[in-house]
């Protein structure tokens, strides 16, 4: 199963062309992908980012082989090796966790949508991705990338820096070349974060796009599924593969007649000539010097790509702490009956069956499940009751009208066609005794809005990437991923990681 030509930077493009010629098969591309992975994940600097290997990927891929030759290939992702956040429920010899060892055994009834159209695509599932345990809302503090069952991931780039959270190992795995393309989730800045940490795109789509039935949740009103690629190109490619009006999640009515099964084809060079970009200064710049020099210079080259740049645009109501305040909320109630109702449905063999038992198994093995940070998060949300309570629907409305409603308003005073700013700051150092010390990020108003954003590399500072982010209003993933195209070929920001042990002095 040689493999002719470089694969660690290739593209789903490139990939398909030479299976298509007959240079590479799938087979050779999984066998490839699995020994890089036992090279570099779970030896070498040891990146921690593949949970699991899933054990029938080879034979999968040798029946995808025989079905090129014998009818062709079914699409852009046929015989693509694809890793999967351990959130996303796959009914194979696969565990689905959300990182957390309370769940081994709990083993799904039926594949999530997702992975039901992914296989569908003739993609084949390589395995799960690491993520930071129960989607980063297990504790305050935390540490992103960290979870009971798989210990702490690191950054390809430099090894003591975070990855980025809570889809740590989606975005970690395709920067380091240990597959071409994966998928996440993000309820409040999940792709967003580890996209940008590792230097590589992630497409956050609007919610409801993609279907969340068989993902372990967060939260019903702000959980979206989306993909990472090292191009922009890669990462569309994957999310039309996973598109489409669901019956098991209502949230999907609403993209009939909206969703795209090719987003490829809005990739355009020009597509930034004449939109107009707006650029919220308040709140989203000032955490970090390097993070606005990278988006300053961004910003002019996306003038220089002819867009018309409106600096600054204000979003009313815009302060991070008050918009978190009633999020957080939303995300206990909706997490506690999220949580349940999974759990309700997963085949007979797990120890736990709701989130008390949950919180039990951790406090029994608190040595495996609590050696850093606690589970507050977990205990306030066991802590609430039904979501008619006055307090959850209170909440529900406030994220409206601070998140929602300003973001639409800002959009329709300045006519935008996207917002612009900086992903989030530079990947800090990990530190298991005061958890993270991030200070700002792009997501917060098109979480609260359910809106889609992309981030894109445009940058580095010291040998850490730096990203910005395009925002948009719902279902305008077709532009926004023009733009992001746009530039990403324009500048070619991203870097190949180097595994430096930490920074130079």
């Amino acid at each position: 199963m040689a493999t002719p030509f470089a694969l660690d930077d290739a593209t789903v493009a490139t990939l398909q062309a030479a299976m298509q010629a007959g240079r590479l098969s799938a087979e050779a591309l999984v066998d490839h992908y699995v020994r890089r992975i036992q090279a570099i994940d779970r030896s070498g600097p040891a990146l921690r980012s593949v949970q699991e290997v899933n054990p029938d990927a080879l034979a999968i891929a040798r029946a995808l082989d025989e079905e090129r030759r014998a009818t062709g290939p079914r699409g852009h992702l046929h015989g693509i090796p694809v890793l999967l956040k351990d959130n996303i429920a796959t009914a194979d010899r696969m565990e689905t966790t959300a990182g957390a060892l309370a769940l081994v055994g709990a083993r799904p009834r039926r594949d999530s949508f997702v992975a039901q159209r992914l296989r569908e695509a003739g993609a084949v599932i390589l395995g799960k991705a690491a993520l930071s345990e129960w989607a980063n809302f297990k504790s305050n503090p935390s540490s992103s990338g960290w979870s009971g069952r798989n210990g702490q991931a690191r950054n390809p780039h430099v090894l003591d820096r975070t990855p980025g959270g809570s889809s740590s190992g989606s975005g970690i795995a395709v920067a380091a070349g240990l597959v071409t393309v994966s998928v996440g989730t993000e309820t409040d800045g999940s792709i967003m974060s580890p996209a940008a940490a590792n230097g590589v795109v992630g497409i956050k789509p609007t919610v409801g796009l993609t279907s969340r039935a068989g993902v372990i949740p967060i939260s019903a009103t702000q959980d979206t599924i989306g993909p990472f690629g090292r191009t922009v190109a890669d990462a569309a490619a994957l999310l039309g593969a996973i598109t489409g009006v669901d019956p098991r999640d209502p949230a999907t009515a609403a993209s009939a007649g909206k969703a795209h099964a090719d987003y490829t084809r809005f990739l355009d060079r020009d597509a930034l000539r004449g939109a107009r970009v707006g650029v919220p200064r308040h709140g989203y710049f000032g955490y970090s010097a390097s993070a606005d020099a990278a988006a300053d210079a961004a910003i002019a080259i996306l003038h220089s790509l002819g867009a018309e740049i409106v600096d600054p645009v204000a979003i009313a109501h815009f302060d991070r702490e008050a918009l978190t305040a009633p999020e957080r909320i939303v995300f206990c109630y909706e997490l506690k009956a999220g949580v349940n109702a999974y759990l309700a449905d997963v085949a007979p063999g797990g120890v736990v069956k709701t989130l008390q038992d949950v919180i039990a198994f951790n406090t029994r093995h608190a040595s495996e499940n609590l050696p850093f940070f606690g589970q507050q998060w977990l205990e306030r949300a066991q802590a609430k009751g039904p979501l008619t309570e006055p307090e959850y629907l209170d909440a529900l409305a406030a994220c409206r009208r601070l998140g929602r409603d300003p973001f639409d308003a800002a959009f329709e005073e300045y006519r935008l066609d996207a917002m612009v700013a900086p992903t989030s700051t530079p990947p800090w150092p990990i530190d298991l005794v005061n958890g993270d010390s991030s200070r700002g990020s792009s997501a917060k108003s098109a979480a609260l809005a359910g809106y889609p954003l992309i981030s894109v590399p445009a940058g580095e500072v010291r040998g850490l990437p730096l990203g910005i982010t395009f925002m948009g209003r719902a279902w305008s993933e077709p532009r926004l991923i023009g733009f992001a195209h746009a530039f990403e070929q324009a500048t070619q920001a991203r870097r190949t990681p180097r595994f430096l042990t930490t920074l130079d002095s």
